[in-house]
Order: C-alpha cells, then sequence, then structure tokens
C-alpha cells in the first residue's frame, strides 16, 4: 500500500529540487521533515509541504499509520518553461529560462 503526492509547476529548477530529494529518500517522514527544515536550500519548503500532503494522503485515504511511513520514492521531473527577455548592450535582447518542475512523491508503510 502506497500514497502519492504531487507539486505541478513549482517555479524552481528541477535541477535544484533534485539535490533536496536525494537527501530525504528512503528515510522515515520524521527524519526527512526535520532534514528539510534544516536544510538552506530553496526547494526544501515547498518538498516539506508536499511530504506532509503525502502523509495526510497515507493516513486519511488508506489508513496507514503516519508514525510508520518513509518515503520509498521521490522524482522529479522538467515543467513547462517560461521564456522571458533581458535587455542587453548595444539593444540587444537574451533570452532567460525560467524552469518549472514536477515533483512526485509516494510514502509507504514499514514492513
Amino acid at each position: 500500500m502506497e500514497a502519492r503526492a504531487y507539486l505541478k509547476y513549482a517555479r524552481i529548477s528541477p535541477r535544484k529540487v533534485q539535490i533536496v530529494l536525494d537527501l530525504i529518500r528512503n528515510q522515515p517522514t520524521d527524519k526527512a521533515i526535520a532534514i528539510l527544515k534544516h536544510t538552506p536550500k530553496a526547494a526544501s519548503e515547498p518538498l516539506e509541504k508536499l511530504l506532509k500532503s503525502a502523509i495526510a494522503n497515507a493516513e486519511n485515504n488508506h489508513n496507514m499509520d503516519p508514525n510508520n511511513l518513509y518515503i520509498s520514492e521521490c522524482y522529479v521531473g522538467p515543467g513547462p518553461i517560461l521564456k522571458r527577455i533581458r535587455p542587453r548592450a548595444q539593444g540587444r535582447a537574451f533570452r532567460v529560462l525560467k524552469r518549472t518542475s514536477h515533483v512526485t512523491m509516494v510514502v509507504k508503510e514499514k514492513e
């Protein structure tokens, strides 16, 4: 039995999210929340919110024990890219790519 939570269109680059996801993969949920609270990365705040959502889904939809959960899988994929223009010298324009992410988190109960 597993519970999932999704974060779509997060305005942060998937590369930056991946660094934080690698820290919490296969960790118990209480330890993962502690890691996310004390990690000084921009991605840790939305990921903490996503993890709490996955725990709530497990508790309410699947009647799992929230104290016995761990993060079985978590991954990030690229979302749509917002293309913006930055003015440069001599009337030129440079393209700025504002990347978005789709994050998936799955929690399972320990056997």
